[in-house]
């Protein structure tokens, strides 16, 4: 019976408030239907929205309704809650079930969002509404599921001083391993001798050797298995404590009751425990050999750099460096900080931030990225992006990000982990039961039923798929690609279609002006001109190629107003007092130009592969042609061999692009692409993908542009590339750092090998235990082989996915 007291009764009529911050909201009206939405929310008792302080305040009824309830009655409504991600690290974690027990236990916390807990990065990545929950909170979660949180920070002496930790932990638990075989090792030495037609050792004796292993030693397996059942739930503490203890205290009472003859099991209880530690120390460092990129990365920045400072250089920490600092690096030093090279000459070896073998010439107004090596000279450099904004900080998250989240294929195997252990023991039950009702034989029905006990292990399944994404992921951000979770790298796998944007992807993006071609009443110069003025300030590709044609040939661009921006098409704007429009043929068809007295040159330098910006002017409502630029933009020389890799993989190219069809075709044909389609606006590329889709094709995008960003959002992959814009970066779920097409290969190529790697750890976890638990119940294995097999088959599972590093 559930006996409330009078402070609990008035606790549940009152209810429970919390404040959501709400972004969104425009108006009155805005903050006047969302009051009604809430209202409507099965109980909620009271709600308050402020339109000035961008908050809700509601009362609500915690049996009835959850503040995640209320979160997406804002969400619907229109409105959002901010969220932030909260990262901690967990110790004590010793198989799948105890990741799968905490992530349902952070899940369940107030404000939680979603949450992810990872056992082979031994972390927990928890999304909370802004305002409702804190990292005191998830703390105090983890705390509860009888695990220990740590905060996880970005600096490097942080990350140092873990790392120290953990190698210390690693030499306590060698000096544990050492005792325990060596306590173990006359228990075995017993059991060869009496194999041999010897004796064993007194049952005193092997009580007073396995005693300490049991309880000393193995006294981890009592606490983790206890904390288990305390939340609710079983790991593989539980089920070693189990096997171990019953093989342990039967054995005692033998000896305790005088009856050592009937046999003993000291040496299975004290061999079990010591192959389970000697598992979890091979284990441990095949992990860190896993997260080794990471480690790799933390390295690259170093922990100084040199700053002028009042007309001196002073030494400083390299966290201290503000955004404007000047920095003084020396030949064959790191660079400390992203910025713009202010004076001095060099070349720079970015290989471990982008992949690139050989380095890169700077000079004075190129920019640097922090972690890459200064070569030969020595240079000044303008801070411009310093601490988290920095790019090794962005790579160094983003793996992270990558390595602690779950592939879809990993939610099967977290269902099957939360009902392992109560699945295992009742299989124990049943394989004694049956042994000894049926055939009669305590002995045997016990000596199984540990078996069964001992042999089963959650740990290779909950490491099957994170070892392969940690190794995959890190393998690729040494080549300069980065992924940013585990999804995009499991669904690359299966790309039949790579569409790629042809401007700053499969070119350089940085075209050249080649021809410039004057109608009837024009002259070249007028027409270079008012292009000229007509494109200032822009940033496009093609304008910049105007733009530098203008300056060599001495033009000054003149004023321009009333400028209009022509998604796709082109521009308009005025300029000299004339209406002047310059695009595309389409932009010329829908204005009614006619461009037929300088159609055939065109068309002969467009089948060339040139781009043609067609310039036109409005005279009292009536459009004349004034005539035309020609830009050509140079193909990367990577492009072509990208290409046929993907053909080579069974993999269908296609190109996409706004420029002109002959152009596209003769700029397809060069590269060996059969697909092409020109002349496609922005908001067209999405549908280009949703096409392809249609027609069965799992799509991968690659572009470099904020105009490529719905188009990346709508492939089953977007990639992007590094040298393009952060909108495009952000949209997509890998990015290439080059800007190298080459890079696609290698990166599905990655893919795949990674995704097989998580096919055949599954195969093998399941296969493991598929085949192992039958004839442990069987009676087929001894405590011992079964306690040496569980063991193991972790430490398989990671080795596997390490093989990953041999991927050329």
């Amino acid at each position: 019976m559930n006996i409330q007291s009078p402070a609990d009764s008035a606790a549940a009529a009152e209810g429970r408030s919390v404040a959501l911050p709400v972004r969104g909201m425009t108006c009155a009206a805005c903050s006047t239907r969302l009051e009604k939405v809430l209202g409507k929310v099965d109980g909620v008792t009271q709600a308050n929205v402020s339109l000035a302080g961008e908050r809700a305040d509601v009362r609500f009824d915690p049996a009835r309704a959850a503040v995640q309830d209320i979160a997406e009655a804002v969400a619907k409504a229109g409105f959002s809650v901010p969220t932030t991600t909260i990262e901690v690290g967990v110790e004590g974690m010793t198989c799948a079930a105890c990741s799968t027990r905490l992530e349902k236990v952070l899940n369940k916390v107030p404000g939680v969002d979603e949450a992810t807990v990872s056992l082979a990065t031994e972390s927990a990545r928890v999304t909370v509404l802004e305002g409702v929950a804190t990292q005191a909170d998830v703390m105090a979660a983890v705390a509860r599921a009888g695990f220990h949180a740590v905060p996880r920070t970005d600096s490097r002496a942080a990350a140092e001083e873990a790392e120290a930790k953990r190698e210390a932990e690693n030499r306590r638990e060698m000096l544990v391993l050492g005792a325990s075989i060596l306590l173990t090792l006359p228990l075995v030495g017993g059991m060869v001798a009496e194999l041999a037609g010897g004796s064993m050792l007194p049952g005193w004796w092997q009580f007073a050797l396995a005693t300490p292993v049991q309880f000393l030693i193995g006294w981890r397996f009592y606490t983790g298995a206890w904390t288990s059942l305390k939340g609710g739930a079983g790991n593989m503490d539980v089920l070693v404590a189990m096997g171990t203890s019953a093989a342990w205290g039967l054995s005692t009472w033998r000896v305790l009751a005088g009856d050592a003859h009937a046999g003993l099991y000291f040496e299975a209880s004290a061999v079990v425990i010591t192959l389970v530690l000697l598992g979890k120390v091979l284990e441990a460092r095949a992990k860190r050999g896993a997260a080794s990129a990471i480690r790799a990365l933390m390295k690259l920045r170093p922990e100084a750099a040199r700053v002028e400072r009042g007309g001196e250089v002073v030494e400083i920490p390299a966290d201290a460096v503000a955004h404007g600092d000047v920095v003084v690096v020396r030949p064959g030093e790191r660079l400390p900080v992203d910025g713009e090279i202010l004076s001095g000459r060099t070349s720079v070896d970015e290989s471990l931030i982008t992949g690139e073998s050989m380095p890169v010439s700077k000079e004075p107004g190129d920019a640097v990225t922090g972690g890459a090596i200064n070569g030969e000279g020595m240079i000044r450099v303008t801070a411009t992006a310093v601490g988290t904004e920095s790019t090794l900080a962005r790579i160094i998250r983003l793996v992270e990000n990558a390595q602690a989240s779950k592939a879809p294929v990993q939610k099967l195997v977290d269902r099957i982990s939360a009902i392992f252990v109560p699945v295992v023991v009742a299989i124990a039950v049943v394989t004694f039961l049956g042994w000894w009702l049926i055939g009669g034989a305590p002995e045997a029905a016990f000596v199984a039923a540990v078996s069964v006990l001992v042999i089963a292990c959650p740990c290779a399944l909950g490491l099957a798929t994170p070892t392969a994404i940690m190794v995959a992921t890190g393998m690729a951000a040494r080549k300069g690609v980065l992924i940013k979770d585990a999804e995009a790298l499991e669904r690359a796998h299966d790309v039949t279609a790579v569409i790629f944007d042809k401007t700053g992807t499969l070119t350089e993006g940085r075209p050249s002006l080649t021809d410039v071609a004057a109608a009837d009443g024009a002259t070249e110069a007028d027409v270079l001109r008012l292009a000229a003025g007509a494109q200032a300030g822009s940033e496009h590709p093609l304008a910049c190629a105007v733009l530098e044609a203008a300056k060599a040939d001495g033009i000054t661009p003149p004023a321009v107003s009333d400028f209009t921006g022509l998604a796709g098409r082109g521009i308009s704007a005025v300029v000299e007092g004339r209406a002047i429009l310059l695009g595309s043929p389409r932009l010329m068809q829908e204005t009614g130009v006619d461009t037929s007295a300088l159609a055939d040159r065109a068309h002969g330098l467009e089948e060339e592969g040139r781009t043609i910006m067609w310039l036109a002017e409005t005279v009292d409502g009536a459009p004349r042609l004034l005539g035309f630029l020609a830009a050509a933009d140079t193909v990367k020389q990577s492009a072509r061999g990208a290409v046929e890799a993907l053909k080579a993989a069974g993999v269908t190219p296609v190109m996409l692009t706004g420029d002109n069809a002959r152009a596209a075709r003769a700029v397809g044909q060069s590269l060996g692409i059969e697909h092409v389609v020109a002349e496609v606006l922005p908001e067209d590329k999405a549908a280009e993908v949703a096409r392809l889709k249609g027609e069965g094709h799992v799509v991968a995008m690659v572009g470099d542009g904020v105009n490529d960003a719905p188009a990346l959002a709508a492939a089953d992959v977007g990639i992007a590339m590094g040298t393009g814009t952060d909108v495009a970066m952000h949209t997509a779920g890998i990015t290439l750092m080059r800007g190298d097409p080459g890079l696609l290969p290698e990166a599905l190529g990655l893919s795949r090998r990674g995704y097989s790697k998580i096919r055949q750890n599954l195969f093998w976890a399941f296969a493991y235990n598929v085949v192992a638990l039958p004839l442990a119940a069987a009676g087929m294995l001894s405590p011992v082989i079964a306690g040496a097999a569980m063991a193991f088959s972790s430490v398989s599972v990671v080795s596997n996915s390490l093989l990953l590093r041999r991927h050329k």
